[in-house]
């Protein structure tokens, strides 16, 4: 997943840009397979003025192949904006990726593979539903 910070009224330093890249990164990690780029906009409202939530990140995703996903968060501070922006950002790619899974669902009707492996089936269980089917198909 590539990650690119633009700032705007903010210094864009490399530090800032080291800090944005890594806390985005660990808190949409788990996305990192249905994205190929994020962008984070930073931006102070009022400028060289100081205000109440006059610091702004927009957190833009790339999913593949979908439309991108955009948010905003306005805070304080550039640490509660970004924190913001990346926790609505989470929120709206589990939305994407529950609502891809139950498409796949209801189309085929069976759980995509990945979701399989993760439930242990248990064999007598599965052996009794059987036998119920087979019961259930004679009458």
């Amino acid at each position: 997943m590539q990650v690119q910070v633009n700032s705007n009224h903010i210094e864009g330093s490399a530090r800032l840009q080291e800090w944005v890249s890594a806390e985005v990164t660990e808190r949409l990690d788990r996305f990192e397979d249905y994205l190929t780029r994020v962008e984070v906009h930073l931006s102070d409202e009022n400028g060289d003025k100081s205000g109440a939530d006059d610091k702004r990140c927009q957190i833009e995703a790339k999913p593949k192949g979908h439309q991108s996903l955009s948010v905003t968060h306005k805070a304080s501070s550039l640490d509660l904006a970004v924190e913001g922006a990346t926790e609505k950002m989470r929120h709206a790619l589990d939305h994407l990726i529950g609502k891809l899974d139950s498409k796949a669902v209801i189309s085929t009707g069976h759980l995509n593979d990945s979701l399989q492996d993760d439930e242990p089936v248990d064999a007598l269980l599965q052996e009794e539903f059987l036998a119920k089917q087979e019961a259930l198909d004679k009458d």
